[in-house]
């Protein structure tokens, strides 16, 4: 099976114009946010770990974290990372969880366990299904790899709240909409829900005067 991937502004342009021709509520987002950013990031391990090294954490305060942790391990890859003590880490900014996390996934890639270049091939569920397997990596972790390290332009992630308040505010919703009805919501704007996401993002961010809510 293949994907439509999201490479450049170009797919980006193709997108907004296919989304707020078809609905309503993406025309009204995309009046407020114009064209929504491309962010896409390296997949492998090291596009999985900043996906870890930013759950939970302001868009700023990731980025520092990931800075100062790609200046500690050359190359970034899973052998380096596990050469590398705890305190070095910490002092990169991980916490405790997160250092666990990144090096049960580093474990997995380097003995073979985790072949993350063969997952560019698999489906979305096979996806979810093999990352979450992983101490620490949940349905939310998968479903952003799949959309901007991926690329995977149908891409969505029903669990991510800022999702679901700017799917709330922008359609018009009495209440703040669960993973199930935003996966129904969603199918709308397929195939492209990706960047309905990033739209929606966007959308939540300027809402709320902040300049960046986008995970990853």
């Amino acid at each position: 099976m293949s994907y439509r991937i999201i490479e450049s502004e170009t797919d980006i342009s193709e997108a907004t114009a296919a989304l707020t021709d078809a609905c309503r509520h993406m025309a009204k987002v995309y009046e407020v946010t114009g064209k929504p950013p491309l962010r896409r990031r390296e997949n492998g391990f090291p596009g999985l770990a900043r996906i870890i090294v930013g759950q939970q954490l302001s868009v700023a305060s990731a980025s520092a974290i990931w800075n100062r942790l790609e200046r500690a391990v050359k190359p970034f890859d899973a052998e380096t990372y596990l050469r590398k003590r705890a305190p070095t880490l910490r002092r990169c900014g991980l916490s405790a969880g997160k250092m666990t996390t990144l090096k049960g996934i580093a474990r997995a890639v380097a003995s073979g366990q985790l072949d993350l270049a063969a997952l560019a091939d698999a489906t979305d569920v096979e996806i979810k299904e093999t990352l979450t397997t992983l101490k620490g990596v949940g349905p939310w972790t998968a479903d952003i790899y799949i959309m901007f390290c991926l690329g995977r332009a149908d891409g969505w992630a029903p669990g991510d709240l800022a999702l679901r308040y700017a799917a709330q505010e922008s359609c018009g919703l009495k209440e703040i909409p669960d993973e199930a009805e935003m996966v129904t919501l969603a199918e709308q704007w397929r195939p492209w829900r990706s960047v309905a996401a990033r739209m929606l993002w966007a959308y939540y961010g300027i809402k709320r005067s902040q300049k960046d809510v986008q995970p990853a």
